[in-house]
């Protein structure tokens, strides 16, 4: 990979190359450090860059415009034109695209740091955890406990530019930590995780005892059969279910009436009452912590994401108001067609209106039930009513007079978190979480631990 040409440069030549009627230039800078453990030692560790520049092709026609993508990893200067080239043969030889719409035009200034070198991560990021990451290995050992999982941190730098003018620039610092704790034996674990902007914020030995605690609740074992239970379920568990719920609320399907989001006899759910607490479910670029790209960035069409609408500029959204359903995912096109606002989908999630609860404090007010510590293998069963099934893992809890009394088996779960948002009994207070099951995808996320009277149950599962 040449680090010759910066990537702003990689976008203004390959603007200045572009031959099509219009073309959008999207270049992302990476850079990664991560660390690996097991059984209570370093296993690996590393760093790594990469490069990847798409364009995007726009081609007039009698019968509309045309578009083509094309991407490809660590281009250096002289494969610029290759590149524009086969994105402008893709759009020729494409048929009119569906969402096509005149590309976004500036709305303020260039990016005052679009020309600057793209930002970094490197092994410094882990300069204050790593030493206490190494004091909860020594506690581990001490206790007889097994240590095992990674520390992962990338920073990404997008320059997006335009043949409309458009300069735009966004660094996106991702941290995420994964840490499961096991008997010696190897017949309990619990997990624990957190996400994190650069890891100042991440205490490897408060982790460590709450894992610690968890593996002290396992040592009563107790068999439960499948069935509806009031349960606990922790902001990650959370996280997981309203990641899945808003990237199924896309305005056409609804308006179509493919989801759980379309109204009976036509039309959107839009204005009706989901939840009978004051929930609130929005996205925020500058929320705090959860700081997220305020533009647009598509890479393709498809689904609820149009490349046309590269650049656009995101807002503050409230997917839900007061547990009522406010908007749905939309582009410029799906607006059109569905006659609901422009509401482009966003990076970060937060689920708020619950009390000032702590998870303990929802344990504690709970009579009989059971506290999760996170939901895994998450897979849709029916679309119309956005039924999730998965499983329990690293920890079911049973709780019996507002204390976790031992450990339960795993259970295959089956809800739909729409019909939970109406089942919600108790809600607490917001907090920043890593869901476990998108991890992978979706990391900015602030929820709060709820009670659901009824969570269902399905069936006792053998995964541990």
């Amino acid at each position: 990979m040449s680090q010759a040409i910066r990537p702003h440069e990689l976008v203004e030549r390959a603007l200045e190359l572009s031959q099509a009627d219009g073309c959008v230039v999207i270049a992302h800078e990476e850079s990664t450090a991560n660390l690996r453990w097991a059984g209570n030692s370093l296993t690996t560790n590393g760093v790594t860059r990469g490069r990847t520049l798409t364009v995007i092709s726009t081609v007039d026609g009698q019968q509309g415009t045309a578009s083509g993508v094309v991407s490809r990893e660590a281009v250096t200067p002289d494969e610029i034109e290759s590149l524009v080239r086969a994105a402008e043969a893709a759009a020729r030889e494409a048929g009119p695209a569906e969402d096509a719409q005149p590309l976004v035009e500036p709305y303020g200034p260039a990016s005052a740091d679009f020309t600057a070198p793209p930002a970094e991560t490197s092994a410094e990021v882990f300069a204050d955890f790593s030493p206490a990451l190494g004091e909860a290995f020594a506690l581990s050992r001490k206790s007889g406990r097994l240590l095992y999982g990674f520390a992962y941190h990338s920073v990404t730098s997008t320059y997006l530019g335009s043949s409309t003018g458009l300069r735009l620039r966004h660094d996106q610092p991702t941290g995420t930590l994964e840490l499961n704790a096991k008997t010696a034996d190897l017949t309990a674990s619990a997990w624990t995780g957190a996400a994190t902007r650069d890891f100042r914020d991440v205490d490897p030995l408060a982790l460590e005892a709450q894992l610690a605690t968890r593996l002290g609740w396992a040592q009563r074992k107790v068999d439960l059969a499948a069935g509806r239970y009031e349960t606990i379920l922790p902001p990650s568990a959370v996280a997981d279910l309203m990641i899945y719920a808003t990237w199924s609320m896309g305005g056409r399907d609804a308006a179509e009436g493919r989801t759980v989001f379309s109204r009976a006899g036509g039309g959107t759910r839009v204005g009706e009452k989901l939840s009978r607490l004051p929930l609130t479910l929005r996205s925020d670029p500058a929320y705090p912590g959860l700081e997220a790209a305020p533009f647009v960035v598509a890479h393709a069409s498809g689904g609820d994401s149009s490349a046309f609408d590269n650049g656009l500029a995101l807002e503050p959204t409230e997917w839900i108001r007061q547990g009522e359903l406010a908007n749905l995912l939309t582009t410029r096109h799906s607006a059109g067609l569905t006659g609901l606002p422009v509401r482009p989908g966003q990076d970060n999630l937060v689920l708020e209106g619950g009390s000032d609860a702590s998870l303990d404090d929802l344990v504690a007010g709970t009579e009989r039930g059971l506290l999760l510590t996170c939901l895994w293998y998450i897979r849709e069963v029916d679309p119309a009513t956005l039924l999730l099934t998965g499983l329990t893992r690293d920890g079911v809890y049973l709780v019996e007079n507002g204390e976790v009394t031992g450990a339960v088996n795993n259970f295959r779960f089956n809800e739909s978190p729409v019909d939970l948002l109406g089942r919600i009994s108790e809600a607490g207070r917001t907090e920043r979480c890593l869901p476990r099951e998108w991890s992978d995808w979706f990391t900015r996320a602030a929820m709060p631990p709820v009670r659901v009277p009824d969570f269902n149950m399905s069936s006792v599962s053998q995964a541990s």
